[in-house]
């Protein structure tokens, strides 16, 4: 019989907000079992990054890192956030442990070519990529994953990569001897059916689904990447793949929007 494992991806919604990341923390701390929790950098980075004169810009919701933003992630994803979530953990009883691709050779990548547009420092990562031996390893140990979105090519180079991206690519490594759970928390209740009604959640999205509600306009910006990667865990042995709003689903794995590949 498979363990239970629970991976879980939270975004700037949460990270922007302290009140909402110590509820969500308190709640993430008390899953059961083994888990991973992947997160990205919200403002923190961007709002640094005025700061520093390096202005962010985004092309379909995915960063585009140059030199100067490569630098400021890695220090912004790498080291506060991933330091102050793993503190935090560890203030909450969840034997935590942050990582980035790098550590333990957790994740590798390959340099994003260069087509219609250049990404720059983005690194693309596949399931044969990741080092679940390392992940198993840390399990037994009791500890669990902090994963920052940064990852390397072996050779000394980081990468800027998705976070969501990381997060299906970690669950489907995973998958062949676990049954995974995958959730990609975000602000609302799940994928809504009209973008002008909170309450308007689906229960459920299948592809053609999604294929309708983008040719409708009802879907636009960051969330395209999000639901790509999600389908591409769903169709490739995750056992449940969930979209909604991250207390929510800490408290109830249903009660978001479920992917049906």
């Amino acid at each position: 019989m498979k363990k239970t494992l629970n991976i879980v991806k939270i975004g700037g919604n949460i990270l922007d907000a302290p009140d909402a990341l110590d509820a969500f923390l308190r709640a993430y701390a008390k899953l059961e079992g083994d888990k991973i929790l992947i997160h990205g950098g919200g403002k923190i980075a961007t709002t640094l990054g005025i700061q520093l004169g390096i202005q962010a810009r985004y092309v379909d919701g995915r960063r585009i890192t140059d030199t100067p933003t490569l630098e400021l992630v890695t220090m912004v994803y790498g080291g506060r956030i991933n330091r102050q979530i793993t503190a935090s953990l560890q203030a909450l009883g969840c034997n935590a442990i942050g990582l980035t691709g790098a550590d333990g050779n957790l994740l590798r990548a390959v340099k994003r070519p260069v087509g219609a547009v250049d990404y720059g420092w983005v690194g693309d990562v596949a399931v044969s990529d990741v080092n679940t031996g390392l992940l198993n390893a840390l399990f037994a140990a009791g500890l669990s994953p902090v994963v920052a979105p940064l990852t390397h090519d072996g050779q000394g180079q980081i990468f800027n990569t998705n976070a969501d991206t990381m997060a299906a690519i970690l669950a489907q490594a995973m998958a062949p001897l676990h049954s995974v759970s995958l959730f990609f928390c975000f602000e609302k209740k799940g994928i809504l059916a009209d973008p002008e009604d909170e309450n308007s959640a689906l229960l459920s999205l299948s592809e053609n689904d999604y294929h309708h509600l983008r040719e409708t306009k009802a879907l636009s910006g960051g969330i395209f990447p999000k639901i790509d990667n999600a389908f591409a865990a769903a169709k490739t042995g995750v056992h449940r793949v969930m979209i909604g709003e991250a207390l929510a689903l800490m408290n109830n794995p249903e009660a978001g929007t479920r992917l049906i590949p």
